[in-house]
């Protein structure tokens, strides 16, 4: 059907696939709901004040002269001045932006591979029902689209022998490390590419050259190069080898991983994990059915699926290395559907620019309509009682609730919030089980501190309070319950 290749068809299509990702977006409202969005904003406020990235644990009474590495500080800037510039809906907005960038960077990432646009466009539409909205528009988004591209410039480099088209991975890396963490999962990747070049080179030497295996077609002095300015290039920026040492301390991690969803196994009781495991498996089929094995792919495939299978955050690394696998079988030439040029991807922006500003109302995405979904979830009515009465801290919080603080009720630091990296096992034990009612609570030093404590309703801590007599009972909700010293 001629009429499917159409490029304004095609354009339309793509238009339309983006806007529904968009839109829902701004129906879930992922950006104000998401824990962790809040410190991620007050950080960002401070280094703009402070013209400096903190290597402290700033905006805390308890971790405050914690070693922390503010890893994904140029996100943070930049939703800092999402906020400054418009609120809420700048908050919202930025997070859209994220979502709908990621969910054009997998579209972008098939589509150079493969050569077919409705192939790409299903294919995308299928990984980001597998994942893209089980998160958060956190850091991670921008590890996500970079993560795309660096995958798509090797598995195009080593189908055509262009390793030019791998010069754009340095400052790729340079940027990738000031904005997320997780740039280390790309750098493995390009290491694990080399690292099998090598290996392919040094068998070759022996006089070992398996047929059934994909022959080089790069040089690996280039490559060894190349990969060599990648790590140098992560080095670049206020946190210089820090960011090392923070995956280094996540990497010793236990107890978080036991209380955090979110870093816990799939659970297959949902879609998107099943989705997860089919392009899994569709990708190992993919890479097995060519005549010849490409030993990087299957690597590639084994590490993501033990790291996605392991903890349901890493699931975009399975599925966005799943996809590539499956769609870099090009078509011939002759049939291969066009690339959109600069100026039809500047119409499909400029279409989105007009639909979802129209369609927000229709959602609710308003400033009215966040703030709704703000005083659902935090403690916003708690909060403002203690504004209107005085009290003094210290202050003692729910783990989940510290981000929120730190923006909410920025006069007292917090005891705690998600920034697991800076409190670690021993102090988010502490709290965890204080506020899961463990008897330790009694003995717990930093709520015997505390001048004030403010802590979801349907803790068992909540509960054991009111008859604890070193605290008083002053306001209580279904959202939150908040004790001050007698």
């Amino acid at each position: 059907m001629k009429f499917l290749r159409n490029p304004w068809i095609q354009l339309s299509a793509l238009i339309a696939f983006l806007s529904g990702i968009g839109i829902n977006a701004f129906r879930h409202k992922y950006c104000v709901r998401d824990l962790d969005i809040w410190w991620h904003l007050k950080v960002g406020d401070w280094i703009i004040e402070n013209l400096a990235v903190p290597h402290t644990g700033i905006l805390s009474r308890t971790a405050e002269g914690r070693p922390w590495v503010a890893y994904s500080w140029g996100y943070e800037v930049l939703l800092s001045r999402s906020y400054a510039w418009f609120g809420l809906v700048g908050i919202g907005t930025f997070g859209t932006i994220l979502t709908i960038g990621v969910a054009f960077f997998v579209y972008w990432m098939l589509r150079r591979l493969s050569g077919r646009f409705w192939m790409s466009c299903i294919l995308a539409g299928i990984v980001c029902a597998a994942f893209l909205f089980n998160g958060m528009p956190r850091p991670v988004f921008f590890s996500e689209m970079l993560y795309c591209i660096t995958l798509a410039l090797l598995l195009e480099a080593q189908r055509t022998g262009r390793e030019k088209i791998l010069y754009w991975l340095p400052p790729l890396f340079l940027l990738w490390a000031n904005l997320h963490i997780q740039f280390i999962y790309g750098l493995f990747v390009v290491g694990l590419f080399v690292a099998v070049y090598l290996a392919q080179e040094l068998s070759m030497s022996l006089g070992f050259r398996p047929g059934y295996l994909l022959q080089p077609t790069l040089k690996v002095k280039s490559l060894l190069v190349i990969f060599s300015l990648c790590a140098l290039a992560t080095f670049f920026g206020p946190n210089f080898y820090h960011p090392y040492l923070a995956v280094l301390a996540y990497s010793k991690a236990k107890f978080t991983y036991n209380i955090i969803m979110e870093l816990q196994p799939l659970s297959f009781r949902g879609f998107s994990n099943f989705t997860e495991l089919l392009l899994a498996a569709a990708a190992f089929y993919a890479v097995g059915w060519q005549k010849k094995l490409d030993v990087f792919k299957l690597l590639l495939l084994i590490v993501a699926s033990v790291l996605a299978f392991r903890t349901m955050r890493d699931g975009w690394f399975i599925c966005f290395s799943a996809a590539a696998c499956i769609a870099d079988n090009p078509a011939p030439e002759a049939s291969r559907d066009r690339q959109e040029s600069w100026r039809e991807l500047a119409i499909a922006a400029a279409a989105l620019l007009v639909i979802l500003p129209s369609a927000a109302p229709a959602v609710n995405f308003t400033t009215r309509g966040l703030d709704q979904a703000i005083s659902v979830e935090y403690p916003v009515n708690a909060v403002n009682f203690l504004r209107r009465r005085p009290f003094t801290g210290p202050l003692y919080n729910n783990l989940s609730w510290g981000g929120f603080l730190m923006w909410y009720l920025p006069e007292l630091p917090v005891a705690i919030d998600g920034r697991n990296d800076l409190y670690g096992d021993e102090l988010d034990r502490v709290f965890y089980e204080s506020e899961s009612g463990f008897p330790g609570y009694k003995t717990d030093p930093y709520l015997d501190q505390a001048g004030v404590v403010v802590l979801d309703s349907t803790l068992p801590l909540a509960k054991l309070l009111t008859i604890d007599s070193r605290f008083k009972l002053v306001y209580h909700d279904e959202i939150a319950t908040v004790f001050t010293r007698p």
